[in-house]
């Protein structure tokens, strides 16, 4: 990869990183919510950056990582989201517990309340399974057929959820890091299925040329 394209991509990263956070820390809405609240929503913003970073370090997209640190940034950025996570939800359980019980009980009235518990607990799942894999025996061809289900609806729970969700982030920012979260992941998903039809193809072929 060039240097130019990689200075491109690191560069679209911040800016969708930072862009989103710095709208989100000018909106007026902050005068009225306590310290808490903020650090739970600022949360729920980092949460959601990064599962954008998710399937481009899976996928071997950014630069400057090999696949296997590639790979091993993925699990420990695994856990950094559900960290935050957990930020998010505990704050917002402190500042109005009610609210919550509702939302973990899909009994909440607000629509992207169901939508973001979804894909909390798929977070979950998906990070104790990480955690347990190698105990449970779980070989790369099961992982994948249980994670890239999980992971899909990780990301459309976390996309509609902040959709739904009129808080601190300005509107249009959020439009487009949601926007860009699904066509990257469409994008990751086609390009491992087209990398895996061709080691098929080649591996078939091999066994053509052996027998």
């Amino acid at each position: 990869m060039s240097l130019t394209r990689a200075t491109l991509i690191w560069a679209a990263l911040a800016a969708a990183f930072c862009v989103p956070i710095a709208l989100a820390a000018g909106s007026p809405l902050l005068e009225w919510r306590g310290p808490i609240y903020i650090l739970a929503g600022f949360a729920g913003i980092v949460a959601l950056e990064l599962v954008l970073i998710q399937p481009l370090l899976i996928a071997g997209y950014v630069p400057g990582l090999s696949a296997y640190r590639g790979r091993r940034a993925h699990y420990w950025i695994g856990g950094a989201l559900v960290g935050t996570v957990i930020v998010h939800v505990a704050g917002l359980w402190i500042t109005s517990p009610p609210d919550m019980v509702d939302a973990l009980l899909f009994a909440s009235p607000t629509p992207f309340s169901p939508w973001g518990v979804t894909a909390m607990w798929a977070i979950f799942v998906v990070a104790v399974l990480a955690a347990l894999r190698r105990k449970l025996g779980i070989r790369p061809r099961a992982w994948r057929i249980i994670h890239t289900p999980l992971a899909i609806f990780i990301v459309i729970g976390a996309v509609v959820h902040a959709m739904l969700v009129e808080g601190t982030m300005e509107t249009m920012s959020k439009a487009i890091l949601c926007a860009i979260i699904l066509i990257v992941t469409i994008q990751v998903l086609l390009s491992l299925q087209m990398w895996r039809k061709r080691a098929k193809s080649s591996a078939s072929g091999a066994i053509s040329t052996d027998t």
